[in-house]
């Protein structure tokens, strides 16, 4: 039996995938542990290998599937999730996984895998053909990208992002924002959607709900807000020229 030719169905495997090709345990790391030091295999973290792709050299799993296979509830979120929709304009090296399990934060092959806290249960797809990738979908993308907007992206880089989308499924985008509960973020997500309204053919309906669920209190859309401006009808500041921030304009959405 060739190991690595075996070991290569797997785009990332750990010792349960080896330990079902050998008699014993102790066979099976024997087994790995050549192919480490033949440099065949590259160890990602404790417990998670990807074989070495012979055309390149490189690792055989790309970045989201290794996101997917850190624990079993891990799934590709926020920014890196527009980067495997295509949305972004420049690859990022921050790679967001959420995930029930904790786990730290670590580099592999000039990429930063951070943990993000698992949100809601809903809306975490895996693609066919994908590899074993599992990652939120458009609608639950852009629901954590907003609602996270001090924390991850910023309202520059999420602007680009969220309003490249057309034709979003609103009954999907309602489903989540009701299961986060959050009237900031109704409030948030609305205010943004209505500026973009007839770009991403947002309904009047869509934002008449977001409208009702935000509540009454006055809050910042982001934070260090430089020339702020003031939306009484959703009462949030905002800064003055966000529809001119540098891709904050949507002259072309496409998806």
């Amino acid at each position: 039996m060739n190991l690595y030719y075996e070991l290569l169905q797997y785009p990332v495997f750990s010792m349960k995938e080896v330990n079902t090709l050998y008699a014993n345990e102790r066979t099976a790391r024997v087994a790995l542990g050549k192919l480490l030091k033949e440099k065949m295999v590259y160890k990602i973290r404790n417990g998670l290998y990807t074989c070495v792709s012979g055309e390149n050299g490189g690792p055989v799993a790309n970045r989201f599937q290794i996101a997917s296979a850190i624990t079993s509830s891990s799934y590709v979120s926020h920014h890196t999730a527009f980067e495997y929709y295509g949305i972004t304009d420049q690859v990022f090296y921050e790679i967001y996984v959420g995930s029930e399990t904790r786990f730290h934060d670590f580099d592999f092959d000039g990429y930063r895998y951070h943990y993000v806290k698992k949100g809601i249960n809903e809306g975490i797809d895996s693609p066919d053909f994908s590899g074993g990738i599992r990652i939120t979908n458009k609608e639950r993308t852009i629901v954590d990208s907003i609602k996270d907007l001090n924390l991850i992206a910023g309202l520059e880089e999420v602007l680009m992002c969220v309003t490249s989308f057309k034709n979003l499924n609103e009954d999907k985008l309602l489903q989540y924002l009701s299961a986060y509960g959050s009237s900031f973020l109704y409030q948030k997500l609305g205010f943004i959607f209505e500026q973009y309204q007839l770009e991403m053919g947002v309904s009047a309906n869509f934002l008449k709900v977001c409208k009702n669920k935000s509540g009454n209190a006055k809050r910042y859309l982001t934070n260090g807000i430089n020339e702020p401006a003031y939306s009484g009808e959703w009462k949030l500041v905002y800064p003055k020229d966000m529809k001119k921030l540098k891709n904050g304009g949507i002259e072309d959405a496409t998806v």
